[in-house]
């Protein structure tokens, strides 16, 4: 450890790594957690900017967030809205739906949600939830399934032809590393509330899930509406990663200055027909 009088003859962040050198006292965890907090604030800034720009110019997207149970979903959205304007941004996390909603068209609670002109919306699961997880816990039956899989490529060319600006995000994590990270949950009391009983069926299920994600891709990726698959076994880096995508795909004022890379890194972040290849979970 450095004493009291080593840290106040250190001036600069190298003087700083010398002494522990010499110390030998390790660096490399500290020095990690550096690097993603100085890419995360560079990232967020450029967040900032393209969200001055997408409500200068009217621009209205929207965000979705899918993926199995504690793949970061929540994280990540924590994140990209850490620094953002609440007022020309939202973050929208339905929970099941009322009597009401269950007798009105699947997609009518979430149209209500998409975002006004000037704004960004987060979606920490959407519509999506009756292509996978309804299906597989049994929320909805075959026949629910089946038109949901027929409409919503037709439902998203709408939007797409009225302009809006739909990312498909899918977290991809393994089996394993859900496990791990159920498991801290029940650990945790700030972060137990999390955990459900559906969460411990998602690894019973995982097959299940599998199948319904896979059917999901192949009928859902679409030109105008295509699924971006972030694998998330490294939660910061995905976080990192997920952003840089988003920010990639807009040309907006203060891109050509910032402080990091704005180009995502394939080998996280990719489209759906290349994934399949490499066996996303």
């Amino acid at each position: 450890m450095l004493t009291r009088e080593q840290l106040l003859n250190l001036k600069t962040r190298n003087d700083l790594l010398d002494a522990a050198r010499e110390s030998h006292v390790k660096t490399q965890k500290h020095l990690r957690n550096l690097r993603y907090e100085e890419e995360l604030l560079a990232l967020q800034a450029q967040l900032v900017n393209l969200q001055r720009w997408v409500s200068k110019t009217n621009k209205r997207v929207a965000i979705i967030f899918e993926g199995r149970d504690a793949a970061g979903k929540g994280g990540s959205i924590k994140r990209f809205t850490e620094h953002l304007s609440p007022r020309s941004m939202r973050v929208v996390a339905l929970t099941k739906p009322t009597e009401v909603e269950r007798g009105q068209w699947y997609f009518r609670r979430y149209i209500k949600e998409l975002p006004n002109p000037g704004e960004i919306v987060f979606f920490d699961r959407s519509w999506y939830n009756r292509a996978v997880v309804e299906p597989v816990m049994g929320f909805c039956n075959k026949a629910q399934y089946k038109q949901f899989m027929v409409q919503v490529p037709e439902f998203e060319h709408m939007l797409y032809e009225d302009g809006v600006h739909l990312i498909k995000f899918w977290f991809s994590i393994s089996q394993d590393e859900q496990k791990e990270r159920f498991e801290s949950r029940l650990g945790n009391p700030l972060k137990k509330w999390k955990f459900s009983p559906v969460d411990l069926r998602g690894q019973e299920l995982w097959d299940d899930y599998t199948h319904y994600k896979e059917q999901m891709f192949s009928k859902t990726h679409t030109p105008f509406s295509p699924w971006t698959i972030i694998r998330t076994d490294d939660k910061r880096v995905a976080r990192l990663e997920s952003m840089r995508h988003v920010l990639s795909l807009f040309d907006f004022p203060g891109k050509n200055k910032a402080k990091t890379s704005l180009l995502p890194d394939p080998n996280i972040v990719m489209r759906y027909y290349r994934n399949d290849l490499l066996g996303a979970k």
